[in-house]
């Protein structure tokens, strides 16, 4: 009789297939189409990760639907990887972020950000200058977001850390991308500018801004670290769905040994249960 597990395994890695396809083709489009560096930058995960879950997804499908037992075998080797993978980086995506949170601008009801204020691991992939270079061009050249900064607006992290000098240098608001310094602040204007490494390197050039300053990278920071708390709530949903998928997966195992070996459920197939004597 065919198994119930079989038929679920089955189903499911059919469906995975389908978007394993969907994400390959996706990959493939982008090599071809694309140009930027923010484009090319998602190219070669997507296509390798089309590829992984292809193939993943095509050995559950034919080890189960086919009794295929070592198919089946490198499904579930797969399925533990992964599941230990998703596991670690939740774990680790937790630790790295907690630390670092906004502080209040005085009388402005947003925040701003202080690169120190974050853990050493996140603050290392900021500091490294290839790094820093593909961030700005992906995410602040690319979506153009300090053009959309008002002076009554309420700036999001990116656009509070990269879009404008720190409150303490003493620069007034002109535009959205334009800042003068006005000697105003606690009184000694000098000393004001040179508290703070970030209000030199603060430029009204809209090629620069503050996109080199470190509460630029401590908004991204910021940013990432907001996004990882919600991939780390999607990933131990994942994490439920794909242990009860390779425990399905176990017992589908079970069944192609079983008929494999061509034993029945719970005893042995004899076909004498008093076998008649020799003499």
């Amino acid at each position: 009789m065919y198994r119930v597990s079989n038929s679920v395994i089955g189903f499911l890695n059919f469906l995975a297939l389908l978007f394993s396809i969907l994400i390959l083709g996706g990959g493939l489009y982008l090599a071809g189409h694309m140009s930027t560096d923010c484009q090319r930058f998602l190219q070669w995960p997507l296509i390798l990760m089309g590829t992984f879950f292809l193939v993943l997804s095509l050995s559950g499908f034919v080890g189960a639907c086919y009794r295929v037992s070592w198919l089946l075998w490198i499904y579930l080797f797969l399925m533990f990887i992964i599941i230990l993978f998703l596991l670690f980086f939740t774990i680790f995506a937790f630790i790295v972020t907690s630390e670092g949170r906004g502080r209040a601008a005085p009388g402005r009801g947003y925040n701003e950000y202080r690169l120190g204020d974050y853990s050493a691991w996140l603050q290392s992939r900021v500091k490294n200058a290839d790094n820093w270079r593909k961030i700005k061009n992906c995410i602040i050249f690319h979506q153009k977001v300090c053009i959309k900064l008002t002076v009554d607006s309420y700036p999001s992290p990116i656009q509070s850390g990269c879009c404008k000098p720190p409150l303490s240098c003493g620069y007034a608001y002109v535009n959205a991308t334009y800042w003068i310094w006005n000697g105003s602040g606690n009184g000694n204007g000098n000393m004001i500018r040179s508290a703070d490494p970030d209000c030199y390197a603060w430029s009204n050039d809209q090629t620069r801004l503050c996109f080199d300053c470190n509460s630029c990278k401590a908004s991204v920071l910021e940013n990432l670290k907001r996004e990882w708390h919600k991939v780390s709530i999607v990933n131990i949903v994942m994490l439920m769905f794909l242990i009860v998928v390779y425990t399905i997966g176990c017992s589908a195992f079970r069944n192609n040994r079983r008929r494999d070996t061509d034993y029945s459920h719970g005893r042995n197939m004899m076909t004498k249960l008093n076998p008649t004597p020799f003499w």
